[in-house]
């Protein structure tokens, strides 16, 4: 088969479907190129279907839909480039993958739980770790003097104080730039000298420009600016530099950048918000202590995923250098164990094995140590509910806490191991009630308001991953011969019966559980007619969608609407869910994992909200297709009926 050359097919598809003033819009989802035209009758439907690298052509939802593939992101940029350079007044360039009309909470919600993703687990054991270090020094077994704290601390304490690189690395996939290059930008916020310039608190300039220094140890948004902003100077250098000097001039050019821009744009802003913000409450701390209280106890977890806390510490440690106190920092340990108990409600409510195992010792870390990352960023976050509960939790309890007045007398890391810091300032009973207020408060609203999740199957309950049933779980019928081929080692080939080894099958399982339909009952033209591949549709009955194969996550809509995943074996997949669910731009979609990233069968892709999705009108049935259908011996759907996800749904012998 001839190579396509997808940018001038775009031409082809525009001059066919009657130029660039016959289209009012034009977008794109993961395989289709979705145009309103202005007057069809300009449209020649049958030439485009024969374009090379045309799949089909179809009309659906007022939309003239061209089916590509995975190649239609390049079809649609030479596209709408042409729009535009043809002076088209057609909407190009709102793709519907771009997710702009996506509320934009959820949008940065789901960016960092994806950057987070990776690094969960080893945030959740060192969050641990660091746990009980606490604990050994609090009973007396440790002495923070001592030079085996010094170490065990080191190897707690290195996964925070180190997370910018850790996420550089997965901030780099996520926005496609050299994750070698980011590391080194993180690098330079932690050097030691920059630090020194930091604690120093002299004016500190660059090139005769002012550089207004924060502290970047712990942060998060930081380098995920720096990512974002790197991505556009990385394309924009691929345009101009030679390719004879670009492999070093680029991370040269980055360097000299980015690191100056962070420092000088990044921790201003960061920083004088974060003190605009203190102001504010220490303001408010004078006039209403338990507004004050409120303020800090629920925006304080906030203030710690925006990396604006270290604006305020400043605050904290210049009170108890004159004081001895700081009433401003007293509600801080409402939200930290606000945050641990709603985690902790996740742990003893969820049904997903999964989640319970990165819930259990994130809420114990978070809790005991007021590490609250593992807990953040690993179960709260993600969820939503959880963070906004414990969000409310903390504000109660840090409206009793500002009225008690309580406050430590020394800097230390708000957790129920830190109590008995906060003996000798303000009302101690009353600061136990509001502490054990805001854990009440978050834990309940979280155990009853959180939807519990789907349980894993118990292969996942006892290893943490998806194993398919057997083979004969899904028992063919005599009425489909196909179906032989999924128990039966004879395999019927084109010319004859081949023998081929039933362990060179690869099982594709149900990503959801529902009732599984036949491809050509799906209720959209492109799937029923296995121009994407042969495969099955699975009307859902829960919310999770999961991974139906091991595999590399090859592509993955920023509505979250769709996933493109390739096994080992060479088999490609394409999970859709729902039916042109791509126009809700994301929402009802929190997407769990990354282009990129490599995930076994049962590993979750998404949670949706199907019952939000029909009510907006759309169908729910999610396509599971093998788009490589064509390359592979045989593809064989089980039948079709109720399914289990896990279950198998597709028997391939590549």
């Amino acid at each position: 088969m001839a190579k396509v050359d997808y940018p001038a097919l775009a031409d082809d598809i525009l001059e066919k479907v009657g130029g660039p003033g016959n289209v009012e819009t034009a977008t794109h989802c993961i395989t289709r190129l979705r145009l309103r035209v202005r007057d069809i009758e300009k449209v020649d439907k049958q030439a485009v279907g024969q374009l090379p690298g045309v799949i089909t052509v179809v009309e659906a939802g007022g939309q003239l839909q061209v089916v590509i593939g995975d190649n239609v992101g390049t079809v649609y940029n030479a596209f709408a480039r042409h729009l535009t350079d043809n002076g088209g007044s057609s909407k190009a360039g709102q793709d519907d993958q771009s997710g702009e009309k996506q509320n934009l909470v959820n949008r940065f919600i789901q960016l960092v739980s994806a950057i987070f993703l990776p690094v969960v687990w080893t945030l959740a054991g060192a969050g641990l770790f660091k746990a009980f270090v606490a604990l050994a020094v609090t009973l007396g077994v440790l002495r923070e003097e001592s030079q085996t704290f010094i170490i065990l601390d080191a190897a707690a304490d290195s996964v925070l104080y180190f997370l910018p690189v850790l996420l550089a690395i997965t901030t780099a996939k996520r926005f496609g730039v050299n994750q070698f290059v980011l590391v080194a930008i993180a690098g330079a916020l932690l050097y030691p000298s920059i630090i020194a310039l930091t604690d120093a608190g002299e004016p500190v300039y660059f090139m005769g420009i002012p550089v207004v220094m924060m502290s970047y140890v712990s942060s998060v948004i930081p380098i995920i600016v720096a990512g974002w902003l790197l991505s556009y100077l990385e394309r924009g250098m691929d345009k101009v530099l030679p390719s004879s000097i670009r492999n070093f001039t680029k991370p040269l050019i980055s360097l000299f950048v980015m690191v100056p821009l962070v420092l000088i744009v990044v921790g201003p802003v960061a920083t004088y918000a974060a003190q605009g913000l203190a102001a504010g409450i220490t303001y408010l701390f004078n006039l209403a202590p338990w507004l004050g209280g409120a303020l800090m106890g629920g925006l304080w977890q906030v203030l710690v995923i925006f990396g604006l806390h270290w604006g305020i510490v400043p605050v904290f440690i210049n009170d108890l250098s004159t004081t001895g106190y700081s009433l401003l920092a007293g509600p801080t340990i409402a939200a930290v164990l606000a945050q641990g108990a709603s985690t902790l409600a996740v742990f003893l409510r969820s049904r997903s094995a999964k989640r319970r195992q990165v819930a259990g010792p994130a809420a114990l870390s978070g809790i005991l140590a007021g590490v609250t990352e593992p807990a953040i960023y690993g179960v709260n976050l993600p969820l939503k509910r959880p963070l906004y509960f414990g969000i409310v939790g903390g504000a109660v309890g840090g409206a009793i806490i500002g009225i008690a007045g309580s406050a430590a007398n020394t800097f230390v890391v708000p957790s129920a191991l830190a109590l008995p810091a906060y003996l000798y300032v303000g009302n101690f009973a009353l600061l136990l009630i509001g502490c054990v207020a805001a854990m009440i408060v978050a834990f309940l609203l979280t155990f009853f308001f959180v939807d519990r999740e789907t349980p894993d199957d118990k292969a996942d309950a006892a290893s943490g991953a998806v194993v398919p049933p057997p083979a004969d779980a899904v028992a063919p019928t005599p009425q489909d011969p196909s179906a032989v081929t999924a128990a039966n080692p004879a395999v019927t080939g084109g010319t004859g019966t081949t023998t081929v080894s039933r362990r060179a099958a690869v099982d594709i399982v149900a990503p959801v559980s529902g009732q599984m339909v036949a491809l050509d009952e799906i209720p959209d033209k492109v799937f029923a007619s296995g121009a994407l591949g042969s495969g099955v549709g699975i009307v859902p009955s829960e919310n999770v969608v999961r991974a139906p194969i091991s595999g590399k996550v090859v592509t993955v809509a920023s509505s979250g609407h769709a996933f493109g995943l390739k096994s080992a074996d060479g088999v490609e997949l394409l999970v859709h869910i729902g039916i042109d669910t791509v126009e809700l731009k994301g929402e009802h979609f929190t997407v769990a994992v990354a282009k990129g990233d490599l995930v076994e069968a049962g590993d979750e892709l998404a949670t949706v909200d199907f019952q939000a999705i029909k009510n907006a009108g759309y169908d729910t049935t999610t396509a599971v297709t093998v788009t490589n259908t064509a390359k592979l011996q045989e593809v064989t759907p089980a039948v079709v009926g109720p399914v289990e996800a896990g279950a198998p749904a597709v028997v391939v012998i590549p």
